[in-house]
This record gives structure tokens, C-alpha cells and sequence, in this order.
């Protein structure tokens, strides 16, 4: 794991992302439910997946899947500007409350259908997923970036791979997984 995402996952206090009883049990390494049948991803593969990323400050960032907000402070950390969409408004409206408070200024926050993605601001950089379709969205893949990384859990309720997309400056586009997941499905 690059240095920088490593230091940043000691730094970034979990707690102020959880607005109920389970703010006591933020310092554990393990998904924790935020509301909404939604739940905060383990800090551990929060920095994996965004270290998978390999962002930049040059980079423009789509995620799919507020949440908390947690994921997005990574993405919006190492980017240049994060474009995230969540269906809850509630928890957007949380996020961003969130996020204000420690001084993100790079965040355009949305409410919709991730799996469509946000194609009037489409190509993006790199894309970020933080629930899981049980295939991988071709609105995602069209919004990419040649040269762009998309990290994304992929398969049924319960058991997904994560997977690593690549779309090469020609088009083409590879995939690799990178581990085994279980995330709230992308729905």
C-alpha cells in the first residue's frame, strides 16, 4: 500500500462517519451498519480499494454509493474532484454534513441510480463502486476514461469478487480480481 493511503487510513477517524450506537465499535476492522440497510465498509478495504485506485491529483473520480461518506473522504484525499452518487438522501445529506465539517471542498454530492452512472459529466478518471451489481454496469464502462480504473464489487447478495477494471487508451477492456467481498447490493 502506497505511503500516503496508509497514513491517511492511521489518521482518519472512523467514528465521525457513524450517527448511531455502533460509533463505539468504530475502531474494529469489520463493516459496520450505518441505517437505511446500508452499512460502513471495514477501514482496512477502504484503504485497499482506494490504494487499487492509483489516483492522482489529476484525477476525476465518479463513485457509486455514498454511504457514510467514509469511502468518499479517500477518494476526495488523493483526487482532484469526486463526483459521488448515492439513492438515499438521508445518508447523502449525512455525508455531506460529514465531509464539510473536515474541510472537503472537492465533492459534488448526487442523489440517483448509480448503475447509470452520471453520464452528462462522464469521462471519469477513475470510478469507485461501494455496493455490488451482480454484473458490472456497461453505463460505468462507457463512462471511463481510456486509461481509467474502476474498482467494483461484483456478484450475488452475500459473496462478490472485487474486481479491478481496466479500459486501455484503445478501448479494450481487462479485469482482475483483487479479493473476495460481501457489500450491500447495488440496487
Amino acid at each position: 500500500m502506497k505511503q500516503d493511503v496508509l497514513e491517511f487510513y492511521k489518521a482518519l477517524d472512523r467514528s465521525l462517519f457513524i450517527d448511531n450506537e455502533n460509533r463505539q465499535f468504530a475502531d474494529l476492522d469489520t463493516p459496520l451498519p450505518i441505517g437505511y440497510g446500508q452499512t460502513i465498509s471495514q477501514p482496512s478495504l477502504v484503504a485497499m480499494m482506494t490504494d487499487e485506485l492509483d489516483l492522482n491529483d489529476r484525477c476525476t473520480v465518479l463513485e457509486i454509493g455514498t454511504g457514510s461518506g467514509y469511502q468518499t473522504a479517500f477518494l476526495a484525499r488523493f483526487a482532484r474532484r469526486v463526483y459521488t452518487v448515492e439513492r438515499i438522501a438521508e445518508l447523502t445529506q449525512q455525508a455531506r454534513k460529514h465531509l464539510d465539517a473536515l474541510g472537503f471542498m472537492n465533492i459534488d454530492f448526487r442523489i440517483g441510480d448509480g448503475k447509470i452512472g452520471l453520464p452528462d459529466l462522464a469521462p471519469f478518471d477513475r470510478i469507485m463502486v461501494t455496493a455490488a451489481p451482480s454484473e458490472i454496469p456497461l453505463p460505468l464502462i462507457d463512462q471511463l476514461n481510456p486509461d481509467g480504473i474502476m474498482i467494483i464489487p461484483v456478484g450475488p447478495s452475500g459473496f462478490q469478487q472485487l474486481m479491478k477494471v481496466h479500459k486501455g487508451a484503445d478501448g479494450r477492456i481487462t479485469s482482475k480480481k483483487i479479493a473476495d467481498v460481501a457489500f450491500v447490493p447495488l440496487v
